[in-house]
């Protein structure tokens, strides 16, 4: 074998290393994207608390059943977040039945999330909240509010989505406890955005 066969071979060798940090390219790729998204929502967040320091009539329209919902949607995804590591436990001591179970309480809890979500949306639009407008203040309380909770609720069904993939193709053999460690850690890190959400959205912006 000539010596640029055997660079090429070690150059192909070097770009398909699984482990080029010492961890799994595929947790690696997954740690990559949620410091990325992580970025995206510290900015999200950011603006929106100059905006509203900024407006001198913000809004502060929740009440105790606005706050309730959202402290029970926190309750939904916390918990969530405990029966995903309950699945990735079974799946680690080959308990497939299990953990195919628990994936599909977590995708469970993560739709019920999401309808109390809309069901909190569809309220807000009939007292007249729009992107642009709404009865209480500020116009941008709408576009802010709308906008930060719906790219956390398209992360949350996006995790739904992968959250039942990876279970049926455990289920079938074709993934591992690895791939259910991958995708909890997506779902981790969903839970811990919430964590600002909630504070910054809802408590801040209580009725006094």
């Amino acid at each position: 074998m000539s010596h640029a066969n055997v660079a090429v071979e070690s150059h192909a060798a070097g770009v398909m290393e699984e482990r080029p940090f010492a961890i799994p390219s595929s947790k690696l790729v997954m740690w990559l994207f949620i410091i990325s998204d992580a970025v995206t929502f510290g900015a999200i967040l950011f603006a929106y608390g100059y905006v509203r320091n900024a407006s001198a009539d913000w809004p502060t329209p929740f009440e105790a059943p606005s706050i309730w919902n959202a402290l029970l949607m926190t309750f939904i995804l916390v918990t969530s977040s405990l029966t995903v590591l309950l699945s990735l436990r079974a799946a680690q001591t080959d308990d497939r039945r299990g953990a195919f179970n628990w994936m599909l309480v977590t995708a469970a809890g993560g739709t019920l999330f999401a309808i109390l979500h809309l069901r909190e949306w569809m309220s807000l639009i009939r007292e007249g909240v729009r992107l642009f407008q709404n009865p209480w203040g500020a116009p941008l309380f709408g576009a802010t509010f709308f906008s930060i909770t719906g790219l956390h609720m398209a992360h949350v069904l996006a995790g739904v989505i992968a959250l039942v993939v990876v279970a049926l193709s455990y289920r079938a053999g074709r993934h591992t406890a690895k791939h259910i460690e991958i995708v909890s850690l997506y779902w981790h890190f969903v839970d811990v955005v919430w964590m600002f959400v909630v504070p910054l959205l809802y408590l801040m912006n209580m009725k006094h």
